[in-house]
């Protein structure tokens, strides 16, 4: 069978695709990437008895993927989870109702995103919602009288709303910043809408904010986790970002608004808070209300901190005013002492808890792994996900076990029949002396059946973000298993400008893209180089967002270190960057300022250092891939890399995708990227090997 056949047998149906691929010992691969379950986040029934999941497979013929949900039972070891939906499309944002029903998102016949409810067993579906162009999430209130919908309403103006005798018309009639995000033209945003909740339909649906021009949730990303009901259901805390055109380009200062259903007022709860706040949660007991807060305006990687508000009083706090890590996500302990969160901290994103008292901070777990989605079920036991960079998704549950360490037993083994078929690779964690007397965190992937007497070649991977954790995370674009089983040695830093080893760490890399973390890469491969194993003229380097702009940098500066390069939707030209991208904030945070400000010593720094000036000293043959529905780093930032590097005369290739944004998301268009990222590399680091 070819290896197109084998992945489109393993994931045409979400029954048995496991079973369907048989590796047979041969190291991880393309094939086995796609055919590996994508395990949802969990959800406890309210009796504590049930988790709801989601699981999801990629249909290669079809194009698309597919989740379905279902149930495990918690208290039975070994128990295998029962299917309870098997749809043409995907249920999403699935949650309990108190009374033991689920409710989800799911296409209604227009294709219109809609709530729908139906029995645990999967049985009685009934679409709750007919909200016109439909909803983008949903909340229910603790008593569930009432639902909180995210609905569109119209933004920008049409060329016929100004010149009504020329309906057909397309041209955009823009008068002001952030006409585009991320990868859409603005043309809507997203409001909270209010509606009753019968037990089977919603009726009444009510925009709260009618006629402001703001956005709730915040885009691209925000959701439901921008939304907190309050126990008594009479205040809903949404988060809003209360600004438009260039002021909202220029700022991250979202705040959270208390909105009061009776009396219809909104009241903004963190007034003066000038960085992004957000995640709002009650406690169990209503009295105190906690979210995540960074304090500068601007900085949308700045230290994610739990604050905490005391409803009665109206006295705000840092809890983890003496804990120097940014907070990924945190959920309430049933008793409303303590709350749990995870962090990114030494290279992992373990599981915290915080004593809101005394502020103490302890880890309950200790793995070379990362959670995420923490779902307390009762005073004594957590449900999460948990990954590796050689694990996907996988339920877990985390017993607290007083002052010991917790205890942590896998709930789902999903993917292991399929991982048991094929070779992974090893995983270490190196620590690396830096070219200014600091320590750095590596980690090292060996392939499958390493032998340290033979020569292999390297992989340098330079991250994104710029500020995101080198951490045990598991990614279906840029996976490190998939890279060291293909026979390379694969180094993944945690240069300067992350996260999980202080503050200061990670906010060096502000203002100096071009400067320490560079040399903290080569520190790096050079530190790598001296072991006898690694084959020194075969070493690449490869990376994406800012990973692609330190490609795109490295080509100029790393005197013969690596012998092929591969940029995907990298900044090319920082000037061009400055103008050409919709967050202002972020340009001016991290590139210092405009280009034309020549007082500002930093932004003339940066700029003076943009790739795009180091051509003439390029000489290694470079690939470049970009999106064409890229907002964030314009299609054109690659194209630019790619002619500049052909007219120097440079070994050079480039793939670009019109249907893609900033990822590569489309199975078929995955899989080719991943063929052509191997073919490039193998063509130049293992020659003779490529496909």
């Amino acid at each position: 069978m070819t290896a197109t056949a084998l992945l489109m047998a393993a994931t045409a149906a979400s029954g048995a695709p496991r079973e369907a691929f048989d590796g047979k010992g041969e190291p991880f691969s393309i094939e086995a990437l796609g055919a590996l379950a994508r395990v949802g986040d969990p959800a406890v029934s309210p009796d504590g008895k049930t988790v709801l999941f989601g699981i999801g497979y990629q249909n290669l013929e079809e194009n698309n993927s597919n989740t379905d949900l279902y149930l495990l039972p918690l208290d039975t070891p070994g128990a295998a989870p029962r299917q309870i939906t098997d749809t043409p499309k995907s249920e999403n944002s699935y949650t309990w109702l108190s009374d033991g029903r689920i409710a989800f998102m799911y296409p209604d016949s227009e294709g219109q995103m809609q709530l729908w409810t139906m029995n645990a067993d999967g049985s009685g579906r009934v679409q709750a919602t007919s909200h016109s162009g439909g909803i983008g999430g949903f909340l229910f209130s603790p008593d569930e009288k009432k639902v909180v919908v995210i609905g569109n309403v119209k933004y920008a103006r049409t060329a016929g709303d100004i010149y009504p005798d020329l309906p057909k018309a397309t041209g955009r009639v823009i008068d002001d910043l952030m006409y585009k995000h991320w990868d859409e033209w603005v043309t809507e945003i997203p409001h909270p809408w209010i509606g009753n909740f019968d037990g089977s339909a919603v009726t009444g649906l009510t925009d709260i904010m009618a006629d402001e021009p703001f956005e709730a949730p915040m885009k691209p990303f925000g959701g439901s986790e921008s939304f907190a009901w309050s126990p008594d259901s009479k205040t809903l805390v949404y988060v809003s970002r209360k600004k438009t055109g260039k002021d909202y380009a220029l700022s991250t200062n979202s705040d959270l608004y208390a909105y009061d259903l009776a009396a219809g007022t909104t009241k903004n709860l963190t007034e003066g808070m000038l960085g992004y706040d957000t995640a709002p949660a009650f406690s169990p007991d209503g009295t105190t209300l906690a979210w995540l807060s960074m304090e500068h305006d601007g900085y949308e990687s700045d230290r994610n901190r739990l604050f905490v508000l005391d409803l009665a009083t109206g006295v705000r706090r840092d809890a983890t005013a003496d804990w120097d890590y940014t907070i990924d996500a945190f959920a309430w302990a049933p008793d409303g002492r303590s709350i749990y969160f995870t962090a990114p901290k030494d290279g992992v994103v373990p599981v915290f808890s915080i004593d809101l008292k005394t502020s103490a901070v302890r880890a309950l777990t200790d793995e070379c792994a990362d959670y995420a989605t923490l779902v307390p079920v009762d005073k004594n036991r957590i449900v999460a996900v948990k990954h590796s960079m050689i694990r996907p998704n996988e339920l877990y549950l985390i017993t607290l076990k007083g002052k010991k360490q917790p205890e942590v037993k896998a709930l789902t083994d999903i993917n292991g029949p399929l991982l048991a078929t094929v070779d992974m690779p090893t995983v270490e964690k190196r620590m690396v002396p830096t070219t200014d007397g600091k320590e750095m965190l590596v980690w090292v992937l060996y392939p499958p059946k390493f032998d340290a007497s033979k020569k292999y070649p390297a992989l340098l991977y330079c991250q994104g973000g710029p500020q995101s954790a080198v951490s045990q995370s598991w990614s279906y674009r840029w996976n490190f298993a998939l890279m060291s089983a293909r026979g390379y040695v694969v180094i993944a830093p945690n240069r300067r400008g992350l996260p999980g080893f202080g503050s200061e760490w990670n906010a060096q890399i502000s203002k100096d893209y071009p400067g320490q973390n560079m040399q903290d890469y080569l520190a790096a491969v050079d530190n790598m180089k001296t072991e006898p194993y690694i084959d020194s003229k075969r070493i690449g380097a490869t990376g994406a967002s800012y990973g692609g702009f330190s490609v795109y940098m490295l080509a100029g500066i790393h005197n013969h270190r690596f012998a092929a390069l591969l940029a995907h939707a990298g900044i090319f030209n920082l000037e061009a960057q400055y103008l050409e991208t919709e967050e202002m904030w972020f340009a001016n945070w991290d590139l210092g300022g405009p280009y034309w400000d020549k007082s500002n010593a930093a932004a003339q720094r940066t700029f003076a250092n943009s790739p795009h000036r180091m051509v003439d000293k390029w000489d290694t043959p470079i690939m470049i891939s970009h999106g064409e529905y890229d907002y964030r780093i314009l299609a054109s930032q690659g194209m630019a890399a790619f002619n500049a590097a052909k007219l120097r005369g440079i070994p050079a290739e480039m793939v670009i995708f019109p249907d893609e944004n900033h990822w590569i998301l489309k199975p078929q268009n995955s899989v080719l990227w991943q063929r052509l990222f191997f073919r490039w590399f193998d063509k130049w680091l293992k020659p003779g090997s490529e496909n």
